[in-house]
């Protein structure tokens, strides 16, 4: 059974605060916010917020980076890393119907990891 989760005064703030992202984020990216308003709020706090709210399937949760990310969206989260500096570069895929007849189920989001040479790279190269 689910705990039942109290309103406070500080996960009211954490809510108004993220409420105003319309992007991915980070635990992290909402703490530098929250600690401006709020030096007490701890990052522990975040980190259980935001786990209650995916528990209730509120948010979601992509890796990057070695890192949680997180979004409103169930959308797609694709990041090409060059293999020669590390860079990554962050873009998103339209559809992926070749995946379609490959996939026992439906797919409802995914999280694409491509490796290769980026163009600056491939150009010093040749």
């Amino acid at each position: 059974m689910a705990r039942s989760s109290r309103k406070t005064k500080q996960k009211e703030l954490i809510e108004r605060e993220l409420k105003k992202i319309t992007t991915f984020f980070s635990a992290d990216d909402i703490y530098s916010k929250i600690k401006k308003i709020d030096s007490s709020i701890g990052i522990a706090t975040i980190y259980r917020f935001l786990k209650e709210l995916e528990e209730k399937d509120q948010i979601f949760y992509y890796i990057c980076d070695r890192r949680k990310v997180y979004s409103f969206n169930k959308n797609s989260h694709c990041h090409f890393t060059c293999e020669k500096t590390g860079k990554v570069i962050h873009f998103e895929i339209d559809n992926i119907d070749f995946l379609k007849n490959k996939i026992p189920g439906k797919i409802i989001s995914f999280q694409l990891d491509v490796k290769g040479v980026c163009e600056q790279c491939k150009r010093k190269c040749l």
